[in-house]
């Protein structure tokens, strides 16, 4: 029991991506081209760099010419190539290469990372419509909802900035889309690109507001705090 155990071990393990499990039928490979390319995974990981077809075929249970068709479906449909390097020696060599399947396989998680930020993003653009209409106390016109589709997909504003431009007119008691647009093109111009950004600038407007008051003002006394006029600030630079 012990010596089988050991031969196990020593047979080594085949690394297999989980993305080809989960992509496989996306790049057009049915279950026997499955089983095919994990057994010549297995192969070339254990030293076959360019594995007989009649091993492949004692692996399979097939024909040797039934393994041979097997490879070349796989490299028709361009998830292996073979490759031929010079050793130290000098002598040609040739070796299955997966690097297609990889790069087919990165591609599709790039694509699905993208599908689901895109699904995030359409989520999140109805929720800002709808903070919109609430805050207007109405429904969006047609060129308001294209002015805010224009800011998402062409200026590329991040909606927490918009968010934070919408906060900013409300507190002004402006519910103009034009006075928006002034404000995340102020901030723009002096490269304020995040929520964060707006926080840490209004801050240093206020502090800078206190310091300047504070000599012709008692301390005891409780101010308001005026809100940062941006469109002012911008139109004296």
């Amino acid at each position: 029991m012990a010596e089988d155990l050991i031969k196990w071990i020593k047979a080594g393990q085949t690394l297999i991506p989980n993305p080809l499990l989960m992509h496989y039928k996306d790049l057009g490979l049915t279950n026997t081209d499955l089983v095919v390319l994990i057994q010549l995974l297995s192969l070339v990981e254990n030293g076959q760099r360019f594995p007989d077809s009649q091993l492949l075929a004692e692996r399979l249970d097939v024909s040797r010419e039934e393994a041979y068709k097997a490879i070349h479906q796989l490299m028709t449909k361009k998830i292996i190539t073979i490759e031929t390097s010079t050793n130290e020696e000098g002598k040609t060599q040739d070796e299955f290469s997966f690097d297609l399947l990889y790069e087919k396989l990165v591609y599709l998680q790039e694509e699905q990372s993208k599908r689901v930020k895109k699904e995030k993003e359409e989520l999140s653009s109805k929720d800002l419509y709808r903070l919109f209409e609430e805050e207007f106390g109405r429904g969006l016109s047609a060129i308001e909802i294209q002015t805010l589709d224009m800011w998402l997909n062409e200026d590329d504003y991040p909606i927490d900035l918009i968010e934070a431009a919408l906060r900013e007119a409300v507190l002004s008691q402006v519910y103009s889309l034009k006075y928006i647009d002034r404000i995340l093109l102020t901030w723009e111009k002096k490269n304020i690109r995040t929520k964060e950004q707006v926080e840490k600038e209004s801050r240093r407007h206020r502090q800078n507001q206190s310091t300047n008051s504070s000599d012709s003002e008692n301390d005891d006394e409780e101010k308001p705090v005026p809100m940062y006029n941006w469109l002012k600030n911008n139109n004296n630079t």
